[in-house]
């Protein structure tokens, strides 16, 4: 396909009957001519696949998987700080742009998300040769959701060991390692967490924030005012509340993201206006299955009043918000069978005459007995 012969923007088009891994090399040549993709998958198995198969079809394409939280809707305990890690990652990477196939499983992308602001405002760099305020990269440090440990094994973890400063960047694989001169960063090395020995150099290194919501005064300010308007009683007789209070992060609390933020976003607030929206298999049926289980358990869970829970229109997208903002951009439909055809020709019907003598051998069809299979 050539790129003059290309549909104009916000179409629509199917590809069906993709057997095994011809909806990989579907998506390898659709984002050939028309990147960046982001898929939006029925299953998480099918955003991992994906992701493997695309890589050994099209080596040279940039494609990034955004991992779910791996938790059940309104669950008491936080994602594993890994995945939150890759999750930051992929989407600062989907805000930049710097990808051509983005793969979604169906109930992450109905997942309301912290603002593109916020990783903006939240995301700083440091290279070697800069000078360097030990304690103003203290407050950034803490101001971003890392922890002080005195010794880094995971992510969202710093140690400052006089002139040797101790960093895991979210969305990084490894730790870093800065050595100072004075007020300078002399070098930057990639370290292993087991022996702790110094891999390679590094000249750049990124940090995202620890978290995906704020956990500042500005942040718990909000969530105290806004979880006084959402629910009743006594907010300081409630432990989550107390937590947030004191700058606990208390486990589960990724459930209430929106009430960190003046507004949340959506993913489809981080794909570039020019992307291709690529549904694959029956995403339809998966976000009906996903809402299902999430009003259940809003009705399992809700009436405990020492952990009242947001809505769960607050925190998931309803179908008909995803397929609105879904016509926002180009989209293909990626099926694994032909859809049937909506206009079948009538079948030709015997003359009367021919129906009315057929009426009696028809009738003594019917009332014969079935047939007894023999065994062999």
């Amino acid at each position: 396909m050539h790129r003059e012969d290309l549909p104009h923007p916000r179409s629509r088009r199917r590809y069906a009957q993709l057997a095994g891994s011809a909806d990989a090399l579907a998506l390898a040549r659709l984002a050939a001519e028309e990147r960046p993709v982001a898929v939006v998958t029925a299953t998480a198995l099918d955003a991992q696949r994906l992701t493997e198969e695309l890589a050994w079809l099209a080596p040279a394409l940039r494609v990034c998987l955004l991992p779910d939280w791996e938790t059940l809707p309104y669950d008491q305990f936080s994602p594993h700080q890994d995945l939150v890690s890759e999750r930051l990652a992929t989407l600062y990477r989907i805000q930049r742009g710097e990808f051509d196939v983005a793969l979604v499983p169906a109930p992450t992308a109905l997942l309301r998300l912290c603002p593109p602001s916020y990783l903006a405002a939240h995301t700083f760099f440091l290279a070697a040769g800069e000078r360097l305020d030990a304690a103003a990269l203290r407050e950034q440090l803490l101001v971003a959701g890392y922890q002080h440990v005195t010794q880094v094994v995971a992510p969202g973890e710093y140690c400052i060991r006089g002139g040797i400063i101790d960093l895991f960047p979210m969305g990084s694989a490894l730790p870093l390692r800065l050595d100072l001169d004075d007020d300078v960063i002399d070098t930057i090395r990639a370290f292993d967490v087991d022996s702790q020995r110094t891999l390679y150099p590094v000249q750049r290194l990124r940090l995202l924030p620890a978290r995906e919501f704020p956990l500042d005064d500005a942040a718990r300010t909000r969530f105290r005012s806004r979880f006084r308007e959402l629910f009743e009683g006594d907010p300081s007789k409630k432990a989550l509340y107390r937590d947030v209070s004191n700058g606990v992060p208390a486990a589960g609390i990724e459930y209430y993201l929106p009430l960190f933020f003046e507004s949340v976003a959506t993913l489809f607030d981080y794909l570039p206006q020019a992307a291709t929206l690529a549904l694959h298999h029956d995403v339809a049926a998966a976000i009906q299955e996903f809402w299902r289980d999430a009003q259940s358990r809003f009705k399992l869970l809700g009436g405990d009043p020492e952990r009242p829970l947001l809505a769960p229109a607050q925190l998931f997208v309803p179908a008909e918000e995803f397929y609105l903002r879904a016509r926002e951009f180009a989209r293909v439909d990626l099926l694994r069978e032909a859809e049937p055809e909506t206009t079948a020709s009538p079948r030709p019907k015997a003359p009367s005459m021919m129906r009315r003598s057929l009426a009696p051998v028809a009738g003594s069809i019917v009332n014969i007995p079935p047939a007894r299979v023999a065994s062999i």
